[in-house]
């Protein structure tokens, strides 16, 4: 996917609060981007403009060769459906479905046929074939977010957008789901695209694309350390502050 020149305003004449400022960027097939900046640096607005949740307010972004500024609202709901997966800090798994359920849902709701096998194959690769009964309340917070990253993937989406995936998790699991992320970019030529202000989350990417003041400041390719991460950070929030 690209984005080319995009710019998001909030409000009018002097209430106007500018979000992006002409970012341009490329997220290629089977690679794995960080983005990362100081609070209010444009990092949550990037991602919803990217996956269409937020139409931009100038520039253009492509998705599947597509510009999404051209689609209607049915056509744009339909293309994130079936081209677009997404992974949120709090998991956002229905409470009363099983973990096959909960994957199961995107094909469900696009009124494409679910076929068992292909939903117990997608939590296999999630390490989860033994767990595909059990609702999120029997499921660890690791387990919750690796049924949400099956169900990512079940429309075998061109991009995923993760939002904070580890926020909720421990250091050992977010190893584990940060592992399992950076495996499943390789094995299906996905572009992952991960909002994350935890050094050691963005050292597990491809590269790091640093924001400040909704500009695209630094791309740093990996790999990159979590100390060298931090000390941009650093130097970022400092210049910010």
């Amino acid at each position: 996917m690209h984005l080319q020149a995009v710019h998001k305003t909030y409000g009018t004449a002097r209430q106007a609060v500018t979000a992006l400022d002409g970012v341009t960027v490329d997220f290629p097939s089977g690679t794995f981007t960080a983005v990362m900046g100081p609070s209010g640096s444009g990092k949550s607005t990037l991602l919803h403009c990217a996956a269409g949740l937020d139409r931009v307010t100038g520039g253009s972004v492509i998705i599947d060769g597509r510009d999404l500024g051209t689609l209607g609202q049915t056509e744009l709901t339909l293309l994130r459906r079936e081209r677009v997966g997404f992974v949120f800090q709090a998991f956002n798994l229905v409470s009363a479905l099983t973990a096959e359920q909960n994957v199961s849902l995107p094909l469900r709701l696009a009124g494409r046929r679910v076929e068992s096998a292909e939903v117990r194959q997608a939590l296999a690769e999630v390490g989860l074939s033994g767990r595909a009964g059990h609702r999120p309340s029997q499921l660890s917070g690791g387990e919750q977010q690796r049924v949400a990253i099956a169900r990512a993937l079940i429309t075998r989406p061109a991009v995923v957008f993760a939002d904070e995936p580890t926020g909720a998790l421990d250091i050992k699991t977010s190893r584990h789901v940060l592992g399992l992320l950076r495996d499943l970019v390789t094995r299906h030529e996905l572009a992952v695209i991960m909002v994350t202000h935890d050094p050691v989350a963005a050292s597990y990417a491809d590269r790091v694309l640093f924001l400040a003041d909704g500009k695209l400041i630094e791309e740093v390719p990996g790999p990159v350390t979590p100390e060298d991460v931090a000390a941009r950070m650093a130097g970022l929030e400092a210049s910010a502050s």
